[in-house]
């Protein structure tokens, strides 16, 4: 009868404790990460040269993992978690999202060294609790 009532006892604990370990995981996540969202099309010059300047090495730099690329074909349905976005027909455009708002967007692809600069500016915004889209949000690239 004690064994029985030890084994129970042993099963119960060992859930309780993987209940607990999921509880811990999850809750140690951080919240959705913000993400830099790119909207393109095919035959897109202005992607193409992005795609070869910068995004080999975007998941690399501290940009890339504060806000990794998201791409999304211009055109094609958004997908539910980014109903909230203002497509554009300008492709390339980056739109920096965050716990389902928009931060700010880039239209265009100015080169490598602007874009940095732009992004920067863009992530900045991030830690800001005043860091939803408004007209000061919006970088044009070409213009």
């Amino acid at each position: 009868m004690k064994l029985a009532r030890d084994a129970h006892l042993v099963k119960f604990l060992s859930r309780l404790a993987l209940i607990g370990g999921r509880f811990i995981i999850f809750t140690s996540m951080p919240a959705r990460a913000a993400e830099l969202v790119m909207f393109e099309e095919a035959g897109c010059a202005w992607c193409a040269v992005f795609n070869r300047d910068v995004a080999p090495v975007y998941g690399k730099t501290d940009e890339g993992k504060r806000a990794p690329l998201r791409r999304v074909t211009m055109g094609a349905p958004l997908p539910a978690d980014l109903a909230f976005i203002q497509a554009e027909r300008l492709t390339p455009l980056f739109v920096l999202v965050d716990k389902g708002r928009e931060i700010g967007r880039i239209r265009g692809y100015p080169g490598e060294d602007h874009f940095w600069g732009l992004l920067g500016a863009l992530i900045k915004k991030l830690d800001r609790p005043d860091g939803a889209l408004g007209p000061q949000n919006v970088l044009h690239a070409q213009g």
